[in-house]
């Protein structure tokens, strides 16, 4: 077993528990950031696929701009501080865990085997917009559409009552 099966073992057991973890959280940012983990782990995947284009892309637009969306409307929520619990030892503990399991996976991504010069990158810039321009026009642009409305609702809600 080479450190590609190890490494997709982590991130698939990984995924799994944050999504578990999402689910099973009572606190909706504990379940936002979890989400945000679970994100960072499928790039990973990408990553073991040599996807890098989608990789960065699930960084970027996932667990960077959705997320900040999720979190604009959890926050619209307003959660109030006596829902909120003290930050417990357990906690503290987990994440100075996963901080560590971070820094394990840095640290055999950088010790890894480089590739080689002339290998070819799969899953690259060209390849995906062409797939995506051509084959996948139609559902690109009804997401963009869902998403431009889903960005109107949350400014519609943000102003509360002066709409009307």
């Amino acid at each position: 077993m080479g450190v590609q099966d190890l490494l997709f073992w982590f991130f698939s057991a990984a995924m799994l528990l944050c999504g578990v973890l999402v689910i099973a959280n009572r606190n909706p940012v504990n379940s936002a950031m979890f989400l945000i983990l679970l994100f960072i782990n499928m790039a990973g995947l990408f990553l073991l696929l040599e996807a890098f284009f989608l990789a960065i892309v699930q960084i970027l637009v996932y667990a960077g701009a959705v997320m900040v969306l999720f979190l604009f409307v959890i926050m619209l929520l307003d959660i109030k501080e006596g829902a909120r619990k003290p930050v417990k030892k357990l906690a503290v503990g987990l994440a100075a865990a996963v901080g560590l399991a971070l820094s394990a996976e840095i640290w055999l991504a950088i010790q890894g085997p480089a590739a080689p010069a002339g290998a070819p990158l799969h899953g690259g810039l060209k390849e995906v917009v062409k797939q995506l321009f051509t084959n996948y026009l139609l559902p690109f642009e009804v997401t963009a559409l869902i998403l431009l409305v889903a960005m109107l609702g949350v400014v519609l809600l943000s102003r509360g009552r002066e709409v009307k």
